[in-house]
């Protein structure tokens, strides 16, 4: 007992340098916040907060790991950036939903969340001041692109300024046995994600499609025979118990979803950079407007098209680019791109990220 009584002791002496050394930290970042505000800046810098991550990641020689060193310096990131101001995030709710974890783990517990009904809506906020950032998903790994998000874009001005890779791990919830259940609840993008496992674990079950899953697991909550495809989060907001874990039908599921804000990032020397555009109607444009990706080896991440509604047959194509827009080649192979084109947007450049977080 007198070992661990010493262990104790040197851990409350750590503990007590970690109290000053933090609010040490905090009134720098609070000096830092009045000179970004004195000089028109936005708060929140995600190339920054990238780049200190993956410093303290490589210092790290300890037991720590990259997940856990991430989880401790979200927090102390969102408590440094709540300092002064309340920071609001509109995030599409309502909240327990997995844009609501995916703007958790960017930003962690300190700032305010403002749940919103559907993308247009986080959008708006943000362009009104009303939310300081937005958190709306982009493209799922199995069930593909969100049409609603990418459409956003056309008329906004808002732009890119961070993505959050999130590991998804849909789970069977329910408050009742598994022979009880009659009616599974969930979004339809979740059935989706979890078709092949729905055949073969739950034939005769009628699945009800929701505007979420947060809603899926409250009607869940309050049928006898009701359950719900969706996260850990919902199921502990909600109070209800997992009866089958992961039951997607790929493991390596993933959401991406953008943070989206007034301005872009500087370059951080591993970026994406996210544009839309509308080719002239002529033979060989897209050959043409692709052409000097190839030459100045940019890889391109995505392609998507959109009818543009502006006519018919004409559509937007949005692409993803390796490389920030004010990078030499990059920026070369835009120049000659917007030759090609009747509208060319740059909807942002932000640092890359590949590995999702659970």
């Amino acid at each position: 007992m007198a070992d661990i009584v010493d262990l104790r002791t040197q851990i409350d002496t750590i503990d007590d340098q970690l109290v000053d050394l933090l609010d040490r930290r905090a009134d720098l970042a609070l000096e830092i916040r009045r000179l970004k505000k004195e000089s028109g800046l936005e708060i929140y810098s995600p190339d920054r907060e990238e780049q200190l991550l993956q410093n303290l990641i490589a210092r790290s020689q300890g037991r720590l790991g990259p997940e856990s060193i991430r989880a401790i310096y979200r927090e102390i990131m969102s408590a440094s950036l709540a300092l002064e101001k309340e920071v609001t995030i509109a995030f599409l709710g309502p909240p327990a939903t997995w844009t609501h974890q995916a703007a958790h783990v960017k930003f962690g517990a300190s700032v305010r969340y403002l749940p919103q009904t559907n993308i247009a809506d986080i959008f708006s906020e943000v362009a009104r001041g009303n939310a300081d950032n937005g958190v709306v998903p982009i493209e799922n790994s199995t069930d593909g692109a969100v049409n609603h998000t990418l459409d956003m874009f056309v008329e906004s001005d808002l732009r890119i300024c961070a993505q959050i890779l999130l590991k998804i791990e849909n789970n069977l919830l329910a408050r009742v046995p598994r022979e009880q259940i009659r009616k599974l609840f969930s979004h339809p993008q979740v059935f989706g994600q979890c078709r092949d496992w729905l055949r073969n674990n739950m034939p005769g079950v009628k699945l009800i499609e929701t505007s979420s899953t947060t809603r899926a697991a409250e009607l869940a909550a309050n049928d006898p025979q009701g359950s719900a495809l969706a996260g850990k989060m919902v199921a502990e907001v909600y109070q209800l118990s997992i009866l089958a874990a992961s039951v997607d039908d790929r493991h390596d599921n993933a959401t991406r979803f953008l943070v989206i804000g007034r301005q872009s990032c500087p370059p951080t020397g591993n970026d994406r950079t996210s544009i839309m555009f509308c080719l002239q109607d002529k033979p060989g444009a897209l050959f043409a407007a692709l052409r000097p990706f190839d030459h100045w080896k940019i890889s391109l991440r995505k392609i998507e098209s959109r009818p543009s509604r502006r006519k018919a047959w004409e559509y937007f194509m949005f692409v993803d680019i390796e490389g920030h827009a004010e990078d030499k080649k990059v920026s070369a192979a835009l120049k000659i791109l917007r030759e090609h084109c009747s509208v060319l947007k740059i909807l942002g450049s932000y640092p890359c990220v590949d590995e999702a977080v659970k």
